[in-house]
């Protein structure tokens, strides 16, 4: 699958041709630039590695600069390969959010806001004394009976139980492009996509 490495830039709203509010995502996409190019003979797999966002040389490490200087451009935070362009791609070579055309569907992958330290009743949807699950009588958020006893004297893996919730690896597929604005680099599409503002987000088509 082909596609772009983009920022969340936040969440908004537009209006369709009915006049039906549409919730959308804002993403800033691209430009990208190939920062190494996979071949078959030498990898043994075809893919384009691509480089986005500019990173200073400060920060970077003298491997990541040879790297750049290979491919005639600065050093990036973000890098990933991508393997399906139609298209044959050389070093340097940029991809803009003109990859992507109104009305196609898109699959958007990221990491989910961080929620930390959750009980039940947040990450599970445990219906808490209100709705009297999970055998507790007095106590609004507890998660309540566990199932065990003296066999098999053990909780079983995978018992949904209070926990670290988020900064997870989510992908939302079948998102529709609802708008492309190629001078700005930004790529609008339907719906929510997982992070934070500002978070690094890979679209692929």
């Amino acid at each position: 699958m082909s596609g772009l490495i983009g920022k969340k830039i936040g969440m908004t709203s537009i209006f369709d041709e009915n006049g039906k509010n549409i919730p959308c995502t804002v993403i800033e996409a691209g430009p990208c630039i190939v920062t190494q190019v996979r071949t078959e003979e030498i990898d043994g797999y075809n893919a384009v590695q691509l480089g986005f966002d500019d990173a200073t040389e400060k920060s970077a490490t003298k491997a990541d600069l040879g790297h750049a200087k290979k491919a005639g451009t600065s050093v990036k935070r973000k890098i990933v390969e991508f393997k399906g362009f139609d298209a044959e791609y050389k070093l340097g070579d940029a991809i803009t959010v003109e990859h992507f055309v109104e009305g196609e569907f898109v699959d958007v992958s990221g990491t989910s806001k961080g929620k930390g330290f959750q009980g039940v009743v947040k990450r599970h949807g445990f219906g808490g004394v209100g709705q009297a699950t999970h055998g507790q009588h007095n106590r609004l958020r507890a998660p309540g009976s566990i199932g065990a006893a003296s066999y098999p004297a053990r909780v079983f893996k995978g018992m949904r139980m209070a926990g670290r919730m988020g900064g997870e690896k989510v992908k939302v597929e079948n998102l529709r492009v609802l708008k492309v604005v190629p001078e700005k680099n930004l790529l609008v599409v339907k719906g929510c996509v997982p992070g934070h503002k500002n978070a690094y987000v890979i679209i692929r088509k």
